[in-house]
C-alpha cells in the first residue's frame, strides 16, 4: 500500500474536500430561486458532471482520512489537517440536505409570528422574508412544524431577520454557527480525551476531522453539530465537578435537539458517585438534580423565544418520514405489510407499534448502561457514548449523520478496539448513501455497501491505528509517541472520581 507522510496526506484530504465543494456548487442542493444569481441550476448534464466529481473528491478525502489514521500525526497537526479540511466548505452551497432551507424558513415564520410547532414552511408568503428558503424545501418538510428547541428555533430567527431570508448570507451565516459548533465539539473532544487518558489527535481524528461530519456538518449545515458541541462542552464540565454548568449546556443542547437529554443521565451518575451524605440525598441529588437544572434552561429558554411549549409534541414528527437506515422502522414496515396481507389489518399501526418497542429496548439497554457506570464498570462518558449509539440504531428514524452522536463521545472516551474499528468502517461508508443534492438513489446504498466491504477488508489486513497506539490485548501507554502532552492512561484512574458535588 503506498504511503505518504500526514503532511501529504493532510494536502490530499484538502484536495479531496475541494473537489467536493467545486461539484457541489453544479450538484449541490441549489435552491429554487437565488436573487443573488450565485448557486443557480445550469443544467442536467452540468449538474451530472458535478455530480461524478463530487463523488471523486469524496473517495479522495475518505481515503486521505483513512491513511491520515494511520500516521503518527500530533494534535498540532490534526488541527491543522482540519482546518485545511474544512476551509474548501466555507462558501459552498448546501451539500447533501436541503435542511438548512428549513432552518431559515422555520426562522422566518418566528420573524413574521407564525406558530411554527403546529405549521410548516408553506406557510410563508412566497413573495417575502423566507419565501425562497421554504420554496426550497423538501417535499416532506413543508409542511411539517418543527421539531427543534426554542433555542435553534432563536438562531434561525436571528439569522433570517439579520438577512431578510436572503439565501446566500443566511446559508453562510448558519454554516458560521455550524463552523463554531466545530470548534466547541474541538475543545470538548480534546479534554474528555485527556480525562480518560486517551490521544487528543486520535480523539479529533474519528470525533472531528471524520469526512461523515465535514459532510453533514459544515457542508450540509445540520444543528445536529451544534447539539453535539454543547452536549459535549456540559459532560466535560460535569467531569471537572461542575455539574450545575454542565448540566445547564446539556439544557441549551436540549433546546436545539432532543436526543441530547440522554446525557442528564451520565451527568446524575456523575454527581451521585461524588455526592455524600444519606443514601436518599445522594440518589436524589444524582435523580433529579442535572434534570431540574436542564428543565429551568429549557423553560427560561422556551419564555424567552415566545414559541411556546409546542416543541414537546413536536419530538415525534419525524418518525412519519421512512428512511431505510431505521432498522425498527423496516421491520415495522415488513410486518406491517405482511399483516395486511394475510390479516387484512391497516399496516401502519403494526409499523408504530415496532417502532416504539424498538424506542422501549433502546431505553431499557441505556438504564443498563446507567447501572454499570454507578457500579464503575464503565466510565459514565463512555457509557454515553454507547446510549447514543443505541439510541441511533433502534430510532423509528435514522439519517447518516445521527451516527455522529455517539462516535463524538466514543471517539474520546474508548482505546482503539472493535467499536472503534466498525464506527470507523461506518464513517467511510455512510458518506456515500447521500447524493449531494440530498437525495438517497438506490445506488448510493450499492457504494456504501461496496465501502463497507472493502472497509473490512482493509481493517482486518491492517488496522487503521497510528504507529505507538495499542491493539486490544496490549499493555503500555495508549498514546502516540507523537501526540504532545497527553497524559497515559492508568488502569486504576476512573474519571468520575475527579467529579466534586
Amino acid at each position: 500500500m503506498w504511503a505518504l507522510s500526514a503532511v501529504g496526506y493532510r494536502r490530499l484530504g484538502a484536495a479531496g474536500s475541494l473537489g467536493v465543494v467545486v461539484g457541489g456548487w453544479f450538484a449541490g442542493k441549489l435552491p429554487v430561486h437565488d436573487p443573488w444569481g450565485l448557486w443557480v441550476d445550469h443544467g442536467s448534464a452540468v449538474k451530472a458532471a458535478g455530480a461524478a466529481l463530487a463523488y471523486v473528491g469524496l473517495t479522495v478525502l475518505v481515503v486521505a482520512w483513512w491513511q491520515y489514521g494511520r500516521s503518527a500525526s500530533t494534535t498540532r497537526e490534526t488541527l491543522v489537517a482540519l482546518a485545511w479540511w474544512t476551509a474548501p466548505f466555507l462558501l459552498a452551497p448546501p451539500l447533501y440536505s436541503a435542511d438548512v432551507y428549513s432552518y431559515i424558513a422555520q426562522g422566518s415564520m418566528v420573524v413574521e409570528g407564525h406558530d411554527v410547532y403546529t405549521l410548516g414552511p408553506s406557510a410563508l408568503d412566497p413573495g417575502g422574508i423566507g419565501g425562497d428558503a421554504a420554496a426550497s424545501v423538501g417535499n416532506h418538510w413543508r409542511d411539517t412544524p418543527a421539531p427543534y428547541g426554542p433555542l435553534f428555533l432563536l438562531l434561525s430567527a436571528a439569522v433570517a431577520w439579520t438577512t431578510g431570508g436572503t439565501i446566500v448570507p443566511a446559508v453562510l451565516a448558519l454554516r458560521l454557527v455550524a463552523l463554531l459548533s466545530l470548534a466547541l465539539i474541538v475543545w470538548a473532544l480534546r479534554r474528555l480525551a485527556r480525562e480518560h487518558g486517551r490521544s487528543e489527535s486520535r480523539a479529533l481524528w474519528l470525533g472531528a476531522l471524520n469526512p461523515l461530519l465535514l459532510m453533514h456538518v459544515v457542508g450540509g449545515v445540520h444543528n445536529d453539530g451544534l447539539m453535539i458541541g454543547l452536549m459535549l462542552a456540559g459532560v466535560v464540565l460535569a467531569l471537572r465537578g461542575r455539574w450545575i454548568a454542565g448540566s445547564a449546556l446539556v439544557g441549551l443542547a436540549v433546546m436545539v435537539k432532543s436526543p441530547a437529554a440522554v446525557s442528564l443521565l451520565f451527568i446524575g451518575v456523575l454527581v451521585h458517585a461524588a455526592a455524600t451524605g444519606p443514601r436518599w440525598r445522594r440518589w436524589a441529588k444524582g435523580l433529579l438534580g442535572p434534570g431540574l437544572v436542564a428543565c429551568a434552561v429549557a423553560g427560561g429558554a422556551t419564555l424567552i423565544s415566545g414559541t411556546g411549549f409546542g416543541w414537546l409534541h413536536t419530538q415525534g414528527v419525524a418518525a412519519n418520514i421512512h428512511t431505510a437506515l431505521s432498522a425498527t422502522s423496516d421491520l415495522g414496515l415488513g410486518l406491517g405489510e405482511l399483516a395486511h396481507l394475510f390479516l387484512d389489518v391497516d399496516a401502519d399501526p403494526v409499523k408504530s407499534a415496532v417502532q416504539t418497542l424498538g424506542l422501549a429496548v433502546a431505553i431499557g439497554l441505556i438504564l443498563v448502561l446507567a447501572r454499570r457506570a454507578m457500579r464503575g464498570g464503565i466510565t459514565a462518558a463512555h457509557a454515553l457514548g454507547l446510549s447514543l449509539l443505541l439510541l441511533v440504531a433502534l430510532s423509528p428514524m435514522v439519517q447518516p449523520w445521527y451516527l455522529l452522536w455517539g462516535m463524538a463521545v466514543v471517539a474520546a472516551t474508548e482505546q482503539y478496539g472493535r467499536l472503534s474499528a466498525v464506527l470507523t468502517v461506518l464513517s467511510a461508508a455512510l458518506v456515500y448513501e447521500t447524493h449531494p443534492m440530498g437525495a438517497t438513489p438506490p445506488y448510493g446504498f450499492v457504494l456504501a455497501g461496496f465501502a463497507v466491504l472493502l472497509g473490512v477488508l482493509a481493517i482486518r489486513r491492517a488496522p487503521v491505528v497510528p504507529p505507538g497506539a495499542l491493539l486490544p490485548g496490549q499493555r503500555g501507554p495508549v498514546n502516540s509517541p507523537a501526540d504532545e502532552g497527553v497524559p497515559a492512561a492508568s488502569s486504576g484512574r476512573s474519571p468520575t472520581a475527579r467529579t466534586t458535588a
